[in-house]
């Protein structure tokens, strides 16, 4: 198993998030993970840097610390070419300790470009032709394409790791789970479903499986709550909501009717570390190997604290 920290990309500045994962290799995280996004979930969460660029300092500023984005959507704001070139880079940049963590992206951040946000099913597809895309030009030389959706026009990337970034594609049914074995090399989920580990598996796909469990650490426990609904309160209303909504202001009234009950269902939270042990289990016994903590507690330094001091050992135990 492989513990991960989130990087919130949408409440924390550049530099901060820099500085965070810097401390999370103090603290003994194996990994990183950061939300690549335009807007910012709420308002109130007040950021959203470029999420590449963000990586690329903390590659040079760590040195055992591995990375991933979680997730990339490379079919509609970035077109495949540019996320190939990119991951690339930045694995060279991290001597392999880059994962490239893809999915079929949110409205929120993918409609800027204007270019629509089609059905789920155009969705799936485009992101099937950009895994093409993505492994045509790892291959190395002059490639072309043509797709329904996308196309590749006589494009080389120059700078090519010698190891290639494993692709964990994001899955939340059975179908993206098949398509992370076939067109990727690992799996992404957001819930300890032991159905989208069997649909990986099943298709052959033997890579890393990434997996978010929310938290919200505070030396008080209500605290904890009262700050994750503040600022995480969307998490609440599901992907379906989550992945066709616009704007920030539209997740503001999606989630006005979100209890603190509600997020209290949903998320580990306070100073005991056994509930967190119990909740990392659940996703383990699934099948998941990579889990990502994501914490919406008050304080990040005293979070990395308390993983050090108290989690990490029962973790890994």
């Amino acid at each position: 198993m492989r513990l991960g920290y989130k990087l919130a990309a949408e409440a924390f500045d550049p530099k901060e998030l820099v500085r965070q994962a810097i401390r999370a290799e103090e603290a003994g995280f194996d990994f990183v993970e950061i939300s690549d996004h335009y807007h910012p979930w709420l308002d109130v969460q007040g950021h959203s840097p470029f999420a590449w660029n963000v990586l690329s300092a903390i590659a040079v500023q760590t040195r055992t610390l591995g990375l991933a984005t979680g997730v990339t959507c490379p079919s509609v704001r970035y077109h495949p070419a540019i996320i190939a070139q990119a991951a690339a880079t930045l694995a060279i940049l991290s001597d392999g300790r880059f994962t490239l963590g893809v999915g079929s992206g949110e409205r929120l951040n993918e409609h800027v470009v204007g270019q629509g946000f089609g059905s789920i099913a155009e969705r799936h597809e485009r992101l099937r032709e950009a895994l093409e895309i993505i492994s045509l030009l790892w291959k190395g030389g002059y490639r072309s394409y043509q797709g329904k959706y996308l196309q590749l026009e006589d494009a080389r990337v120059f700078d090519l790791p010698k190891v290639l970034p494993a692709i964990a594609v994001a899955a939340g049914g059975r179908r993206a789970a098949e398509l992370a074995a076939t067109h990727g090399s690992g799996l992404f989920a957001t819930e300890p479903r032991a159905d989208l580990v069997e649909a990986f598996t099943g298709k052959g796909g033997q890579g890393p499986r990434y997996a978010e469990v929310p938290v919200a650490w505070a030396p008080d426990e209500q605290a904890a709550i009262t700050e994750a609904h503040r600022t995480t309160r969307w998490a609440v209303t599901g992907w379906k909501v989550m992945s066709e909504l616009p704007n920030p202001a539209n997740f503001e009234a999606a989630a006005a009717t979100v209890t603190e009950g509600d997020v209290r269902a949903m998320f580990v939270a306070g100073p005991d570390p056994e509930p967190y042990v119990a909740k990392v289990k659940e996703y383990t016994d699934a099948g998941y190997d990579h889990i990502v903590l994501m914490n919406s507690g008050p304080d990040q330094d005293g979070f990395l604290d308390f993983f050090a001091k108290e989690l990490r050992g029962r973790l890994t135990r």
